[in-house]
Formats: structure tokens, sequence, C-alpha cells
């Protein structure tokens, strides 16, 4: 049953250019080669020597120990702050006032912060904490936009010891609520509102009744941000920029273990309790410092922008602790990407002399349907690097992105890895590789990957199947909140002493891993598991489709069936001849095997405000049931209400 079938195959190849090579951090595949190789059969070696490039305030004296798996320790009896490793390091020389993040509102204001600017708001903000009795060990849950304070909130927390749970803005007061009681929070971070496609949105409200009854929370710091009128609670509220006013612009870092916990990310899937993910302070760093560092070819006058929000991990790794350590400077937009015009991200490029450019391949899709007249209005000449994150990319996508956003000489860094991986664990080497479109290329340093069936054996060269990771990386997981036994059954039993991710993939011949989406949602047709990737690949490969979602639905006969939720151009009638001609084409594609037994054209499909296809709602739309599970975080609730209608 572990075993998937990949019948969608991919030729094309684009190698770095010459300039690209002539100056990236690694560009000789012998060098690649030697360094992956000794990450794998010298991991305390490797990692060591590159844990040293970060500032620890006490050295480690052992790089890993895996004695009590899968609770792995790393860099044990070292003392690190996560904070200073982002800012102190760069104040004695010239990053002091190199420009560190340069936010723009979805309204259009601009704010600026060199490193020196930042570090003080950050200590000021961790003396705002401190007096407000938030102590090293505590949990700081934080409900913001994505505004500047939500970056100096997170690297306050760090400062001062205290763990941070970010929790997205877009999520309910239910969810909310959910999160806090279960990391025992005792302060929360957030903003009167921030805007999102030109409405403003009440996170304040959302908090005051997610604290009903929970007497836990003694401190809610509120940064006003959109100025709208909140309820007040004189005893726990205070204004952000009160308090900050009267702390003191130094703060020393508070010295951490390496494995003291940084912070809680909550994931959540159609049912069950949310898992608090825990990461550490020492191997997530090393792990979002280095991936930063040569995945996206950092350089001094790079400038760096990760399109999601520090609400998800991606923000986490890229856009808070990887580039900041690396001295990036970082670009933080607080909107949505087509408010107020659909070339609002390409427009962003150009203002802000974006270099290195990372973003989902829904986002992509989005900007494909748009057309490409939105981005050509643009100079998107200063693109050196882009970046494609958050789930499997189609390979019409990834070419579309190459070409028209990165005008055929861009290297495409197309990263595959998970909340709980901390950083990126499969991904090209820009100066390295020749890509192929949809390939997520080769582990990076130190992830022993590999795809096995559900007795643990290596499959053969494009079978697809479990992707799995054999060892110990540093960023890893180190647990679940509150439950060490879901920690084991969740990650470590499907195979024993092997981590499962969840995912299936293939390896071709090459060597190169292929992401073929979650295996819960591989569809069994009468014995056949097939890839929902592959089908959604197959039809947006069609020049009158823009964007594809694949589900299975019951089905007597088969065990399962194919529905397909499909949106089109807008210049494209929909019919029923239109249905034939797709269904046609997935045949030819990849065969009659694959092709939908249903199709729906519909205008969306229903996203998560960070751009992910919420593809258990469409199994629910296909299936005829009743939705389940949380629907708060879902951009457009009328989308849903859509689906449920007639067939066209």
């Amino acid at each position: 049953m572990s075993q998937i079938e990949s019948l969608l195959h991919e030729d094309r190849a684009f190698p770095p250019t010459a300039e690209f090579k002539s100056a990236a951090r690694i560009s000789d595949p012998a060098e690649y080669a030697e360094m992956y190789r000794e990450s794998i059969l010298d991991p305390e070696a490797f990692w060591g020597r590159m844990a040293r490039e970060l500032p620890w305030m006490v050295d480690f004296d052992k790089v890993l120990d895996w004695s009590d798996a899968p609770f792995a320790r790393w860099f044990e009896g070292g003392k690190l702050n996560a904070s200073a490793a982002c800012l102190d390091q760069h104040l004695e020389g010239p990053r002091a006032h190199k420009t560190a993040i340069r936010w723009e509102g979805e309204p259009g204001d601009v704010r600026e912060f060199t490193y020196t600017e930042l570090h003080a708001e950050v200590s000021r903000c961790a003396n705002a904490l401190k007096a407000r009795g938030t102590k090293k060990g505590d949990r700081v849950a934080i409900y913001m936009p994505m505004v500047p304070e939500l970056a100096v909130a997170v690297l306050a927390c760090a400062r001062i010891g205290a763990a941070h749970s970010v929790i997205f803005g877009g999520f309910s007061s239910k969810a909310l609520r959910d999160r806090i009681q279960d990391g025992d929070c005792s302060t929360v971070i957030c903003a009167d509102g921030g805007w999102r496609r030109g409405k403003i949105l009440p996170l304040k409200r959302e908090v005051d009744a997610a604290l009903e009854g929970i007497d836990s929370v003694h401190t809610v710091l509120v940064v006003r941000r959109t100025e709208q009128e909140v309820a007040w609670f004189k005893e726990r509220d205070t204004w952000y920029h009160e308090a900050l006013a009267a702390a003191d612009a130094e703060c020393a870092p508070e010295p951490m273990d390496s494995e003291d916990l940084l912070f809680l990310l909550y994931t959540s899937g159609s049912t069950g309790k949310p898992k608090g993910i825990m990461h550490t302070t020492g191997g997530y760093m090393v792990g979002a410092y280095l991936s930063a560092r040569f995945v996206f070819d950092l350089r001094e006058d790079d400038v760096y922008w990760c399109s999601a929000d520090i609400g998800w991990i991606t923000g986490h790794s890229y856009i808070v602790y990887g580039p900041l350590s690396n001295g990036a400077t970082v670009v933080m937009y607080e909107g949505a990407p087509t408010t107020p015009h659909p070339g609002r991200f390409w427009e962003i490029c150009e203002k802000h002399k974006v270099t290195v450019f990372y973003t989902a391949p829904t986002a992509i899709r989005t900007f494909m349907r748009l057309g490409e007249e939105h981005p050509e209005k643009f100079d998107l000449s200063r693109l050196r690097l882009l970046g494609s994150v958050g789930e499997a990319i189609n390979p019409e996508a990834w070419i579309w992105y190459r070409r028209v956003i990165g005008g055929d000489r861009c290297p495409i860094v197309d990263t595959w890895w998970q909340t709980e991986t901390g950083s990126i664990m499969i991904t090209p080497l820009p100066g390295v590789h020749d890509t192929p479109p949809g390939s997520a290329m080769r582990p990076f340093f130190g992830v022993d990957a590999v795809i096995l069936d559900e007795a643990g054996a290596e499959l053969p060269a494009n079978q697809g199947g479990l992707l799995c990771i054999k060892k110990p990386w540093p960023s890893m997981l180190r647990g679940i909140w509150g439950d060490e036994q879901r920690y084991r059954d969740t990650y470590w039993s499907e195979i024993p002493g092997v981590y499962f991710a969840g995912d299936g993939a293939r390896r071709d011949e090459q060597g190169n891993f292929w992401i073929m989406g979650r295996v819960d949602d591989v569809i069994n047709v009468s014995g056949h598991r097939l890839s929902t990737m592959e089908v959604e690949s197959a039809l947006v490969s069609h020049p009158k489709v823009c964007e594809a979602a694949v589900v299975a639905r019951p089905d007597e006969i088969t065990g399962q069936a194919i529905s397909a939720f499909v949106t089109v151009g807008a210049d494209v009638e929909v019919s029923d001849e239109l249905r034939v001609e797709l269904g046609e084409h997935v045949t030819q594609e990849i065969g009659k095997l694959a092709r939908p037994r249903e199709m729906r054209f519909t205008d969306a499909l229903p996203k998560t405000r960070s751009g992910k296809i919420m593809r258990r709602l469409l199994r629910d739309v296909a299936a005829g049931t009743e939705t389940s599970g949380d629907t708060s975080t879902i951009e457009d609730l009328s989308v849903l209400a859509k689906l449920r209608g007639d067939e066209i």
C-alpha cells in the first residue's frame, strides 16, 4: 500500500548561468559532494565545524547524543542566545548600520530598521516583557499581522529565554484559545488589528474572546496598528508603544543551553488536538543559519524577500532566524499579494530592489492566472534567485516562474521541508545543480533521505513510496509539547527507528527527489495508488487551465475515484466539451487510469491566507459530506459555499 505509482516524468533541466556560478557560495560539484559525504559519514565533525560559525557564549563539548532515540540532543554543554545570533554579532562591524528589515504595509506605509535600530527595539521589548513579569522558561503567545513588531516580539522572547508561540493571525478565537491553553502561556502580544485585502482584521477582539475565563495570562501587550477602538482590560492590557517608551534600549541576552526550548509552533490536521511542535535553541539555529546561507546563496548586498507569514515555520526560519543570523536585509510585507492591484508583489520587488524571492506554488499559479501583463509592468531585473516552498510545484508553474519572473536567468530552489524539520531538507544548491522543473532535487547537508515501502525496504528508482529520514539532524523537532508518546507514535512508529515525514516521493536515476504530496492524499483507484500532485500537474499543463486541485471521493466499483476542481483562464468558456478535452489531455499526459471521474469548474479554490489549497475541504465537497475541522484560516468562505452548489 505504501508504493505509489509515478506516471509523470520530466526530462528538461536548467543549469545555472556562468555569471551565477562565478559568484555562488558553492559552485563546484566536487566540493558539494565532499561536503555532503562528510555530513553523512562524519556528522559530528561537519556539524561541529558549521555550528561554530555562530556566536556561542559557551562552546559545546558534544555534538550529538542519540542514545535516547528518537529524542536527540545536539551541541550539549553549549550556550547560545538566538536573538544575539541574529543581532548582537553584527553590531561591531559594517553591518551595524545595514538595513535589517525593510517593511511595507498593505496601505503602502514603509518602515526600516538597521541592525543597530532593531537591536535597540528588541532590547526595549525584552525589558518591557521582563518588567511585566515575563521570565525565562515562560511561554508567550504572539498573535499579530505581518508588522515589524512581530519580528521584534519573536526576538525579544528569545532574548530573555521565554519560548514564543506564534499563532497565525488568521486563526479564530477558539483556535487561539486552544493554543494559549495548551502552551500554558502567561503573556500575549497582539495588535489592535491588521490590514488584509483593504479591510481591517479585528485581532484584539479575537484575543479578548480567546482569553475569557483564562486566568493564567497576566499581560496583553497591544501594538497600535489600525487605530480602531478596542475593549480594554486595565489590569491586563498595556499599549506596546507606551511599554517600550519606558524601557531601556539595552538588555543583556540570556545564556541559553543548546537544548533549551526556543519556541512552540502548532500544527493541526482535519481532526484532533493541535500539536505543539518543540524546537530548541542550538540545533534549530544551526539548521536555519546554514540552510539560509547556502540554499539562498546569501551575499552581502542581497535584498531578500520571503512572502510567507511569520505565523508559519517558513516565516520563523526564513524571515527571522535564518536570514538575520546571516546579516541579510529582509523585506516584510503585511498584506495580500493582489491588493490594491494584481501586480503588488512585483511592484514591491521593483521598489525595494529585491534580489532573492521565496514564495509558494499556489501564489505562483494565481499569478499565472492573472496574466503576464502584471509582472511585465515592473523592473524585475535585480532578481537573481527564486525559491518555492509549501508544496510540490508542478512543472508548468515552475517554467512560468523562471521565464516570466526570473527572465530565464534566475535559478529556482524548490525546497521541501516541514514545521517538524525546522529547516530545509531537500533542495537544489543554486550554483551546483542543473534543475529539472518540479524536482526538489537533493538532500541538504546532513539529511539522509530515502524512499521506503511500508516494510522498511528501500525502493528502486522512480518507484513512489514513503519519504523517510534515517539519521537525526540538528533542527529536528524535539517532541510534541506535553505529549511524548504522541511524538513517538506520529513520527517514528511507521517504520521503527526512521522518521516518516507523511509525504510520498520518488527518486529518479540521477538521485533527484520528486515530492508526490501527502500520503493521505494519494488516491487508490482499482488498487493503483496515484499521486494527486501528478494529476494536478497534468491538468495545469493544459494551456486553458490556471489551477487545479485533485482529491479522492468514494466509489463503489473502484474504491476511490478522482474528483478534479479546475480553474480556467478568464477568456475560456466552460463547457462539457472542455471537460472532455481536459480528460483526454490527462490521458495523454499520464494515462487512462488518471483520468478524473468528475470535473468541477470553479472561479477559485478554497485556500488559507498563506496560499495553501485546503484539500480536506474539497474532499468533503466531492464526497457530499458536511465540512469537518477548523475553517477559520480559509481566505474566502464564499468559495466553499459556491463549490457546494451544483456542478456546472
